[in-house]
């Protein structure tokens, strides 16, 4: 993804706030019964995984590297205990480096290019050279799934107004769009998209739509969903998530988190939404209170429904987040709060953009790989 200012995919996730469609839902009763059968094994997700992913950074310290990159992929595999990685970002060099390294390590790789704000035709042509090389990869005996692509309204300039990403969030925010018009130009370029795809890479086709988007999936091959829901009962995720089975297509769940303060799992994919980018250093908005445990438990919660539901995969978001660095003792800048990743950036120089850094597991980090690991010895 392009770099629009310091702000990264994370604070992009409004998808659920402007575009609504009604969906089929499951009885109260018979969601609940869903639930249930995760204890008694007839259940359970195929590809259990994290978003890992790979961009220029926003300084030279915090860019992607090959050496960073095999150390991650390596943790998620062992540490983790994950079999999926969902790479994801832009550059296809990026790209394929690290699915190519993902394959050397028998995981299964989940391939989605997503640059954005640029021509329509340069998107395209990026997608393109990415599908070509999952279809290498695929060919060699790597398992992949290739997506084309993540809320195009959001990534691909002319469906809504706007220049960039922030400029197109903005707009739907306010409301200065026409709904109409966005889905046509949505739909269209979708079909583009998935067309172009096909004739690149002949395995399992996906794409990465928010909660809510209206999307035509008889084009794809898995029904792929970034999903940011809160309820208080296990029973209501099922029913929400149920519309996406009446297509009778596998369902992966492509994205899936919240942030590490409390209540943060009530902000329905908006919990970025605490830093003050005006200042300098950016700083956090009020008085929050570092929690590690709600976005543990938000996770888990959510990972027992995908389980009950037996979807054919979710990945949580994401990995790491080096420009969203942790101060454990200063609060008002603990970027981390705000971050997706189920690890903290600590960097050796607090407040230096050059500074070196490492990652330490959070609590979600501990929590998803027991789950992780149960699924992988059952």
């Amino acid at each position: 993804m392009a770099n629009t200012k310091g702000i990264n995919r994370a604070q992009f996730l409004t998808g659920a706030l402007a575009l609504g469609t009604a969906g089929a839902l499951l009885p109260q009763g018979r969601a609940a019964a869903q639930v249930a059968r995760a204890a008694d094994g007839r259940r359970g997700l195929r590809h259990r995984g994290v978003v890992y992913t790979v961009g220029k950074g926003e300084t030279p310290a915090t860019a992607w590297s090959a050496r960073r990159m095999r150390a991650d992929l390596r943790a998620t595999r062992d540490e983790l205990h994950a079999d999926t990685v969902d790479i994801t970002g832009d550059g296809v060099d990026r790209l394929t480096a690290t699915a190519a390294e993902a394959a050397e390590l028998g995981l299964h790789i989940w391939l989605q290019p997503t640059l954005g704000d640029v021509p329509e035709r340069d998107i395209l042509e990026h997608l393109a050279e990415t599908g070509r090389f999952a279809e290498r990869l695929r060919h060699q005996g790597a398992s992949v799934d290739f997506s084309v692509g993540c809320e195009f309204w959001l990534f691909v300039p002319g469906i809504v107004p706007g220049a960039t990403v922030l400029d197109r969030v903005r707009n739907i925010l306010d409301g200065t769009f026409d709904p109409a018009r966005m889905q046509r130009r949505l739909d269209a370029f979708t079909k583009k998209a998935a067309t172009l795809g096909r004739s690149v890479f002949h395995g399992n086709l996906s794409y990465a739509a928010a909660q809510d988007d209206e999307v035509d999936w008889t084009l794809f091959d898995i029904v792929g969903i970034d999903y940011y829901s809160y309820f208080r009962q296990p029973a209501h995720y099922v029913r929400e998530l149920h519309r996406y089975q009446r297509w009778g297509k596998p369902v992966t769940i492509t994205e899936f988190g919240t942030c590490a303060y409390k209540g943060a799992e009530k902000t329905a994919g908006m919990g970025w939404n605490v830093v003050d980018r005006d200042r300098s250093p950016e700083e956090i908005k009020g008085h929050l209170t570092r929690s590690e445990h709600t976005q543990a438990s938000y996770l888990v919660d959510l990972l027992e429904v995908f389980e009950a539901m037996g979807l054919y995969g979710a990945m949580a978001f994401e990995f790491v987040t080096p420009d969203a660095p942790h101060r454990a003792h200063d609060p008002r800048h603990d970027l981390d709060m705000a971050s997706y990743a189920i690890t903290k950036t600590v960097k050796d120089r607090p407040g230096d953009p050059s500074s070196g850094w490492h990652w330490e597991p959070k609590e979600a980090f501990h929590a998803l790989a027991r789950h992780y690991r149960r699924g992988r010895v059952s």
